[in-house]
C-alpha cells in the first residue's frame, strides 16, 4: 500500500509540475500576445498623429495658396480700377473737346469700345488668376486625399 501511495504521489507532482509547465507556457504566449497587440496599437496611433498632422500642413498649405490668389486678384482689380478711373477723366476730357456732335458721338464710340474691350480683358486676367488660384488651393488638399486613398486600398 505504501507503494501505490508513493505512486500516486509521483503521479500528482509530475501532472502538478506539467500543469505548471503549461500554464506558464500559456502565461508567456497570453503576454507576448498583449504586448504585440500593444505595439501595434501604439504603432497604428502614431502612424494616425503622423497622417493628422500632414493634413493640418496641407489645410494650412491650401489657406496660404488662396490668400495669394485673394492678394493677386484684389491688387490686378485695384490696379485696373484706377487705369479705367484714369480712361474716363480723359475720356471726358477728350469729350469736352468736341467740336461737333458728329465728332462727339465718335469719341464717344471709340472710348466705349475700348472700355468693353479693356473690361473684356481684365475679365479674362481675372478669371486666370481665380482658375490658377483654386487650383493652387486644392493641389495640397488633393495629394493628401490620394494618399490617404492610396493608403487605405494598400491596407486591403
Amino acid at each position: 500500500m505504501a507503494d501505490a501511495a508513493e505512486t500516486v504521489k509521483k503521479t500528482v507532482e509530475q501532472n502538478a509540475a506539467k500543469a505548471q509547465a503549461q500554464a506558464e507556457t500559456m502565461q508567456a504566449a497570453g503576454s507576448k500576445v498583449f504586448r504585440e497587440g500593444v505595439d501595434k496599437s501604439v504603432a497604428s496611433l502614431t502612424e494616425l498623429n503622423a497622417h493628422g498632422k500632414k493634413n493640418l500642413e496641407a489645410v494650412v498649405e491650401s489657406a496660404a495658396a488662396a490668400q495669394k490668389g485673394v492678394e493677386a486678384l484684389s491688387q490686378e482689380t485695384l490696379a485696373f480700377t484706377k487705369k479705367s478711373w484714369e480712361d474716363g477723366v480723359a475720356a471726358a476730357q477728350s469729350l469736352s473737346k468736341a467740336r461737333s456732335v458728329q465728332e462727339l458721338f465718335e469719341l464717344q464710340t471709340s472710348w466705349a469700345k475700348s472700355a468693353s474691350e479693356a473690361y473684356m480683358a481684365q475679365f479674362g486676367k481675372a478669371t486666370e488668376i481665380l482658375t490658377a488660384s483654386v487650383k493652387d488651393s486644392f493641389k495640397p488638399i488633393n495629394e493628401r486625399v490620394t494618399a490617404s486613398v492610396e493608403k487605405f486600398q494598400a491596407a486591403r
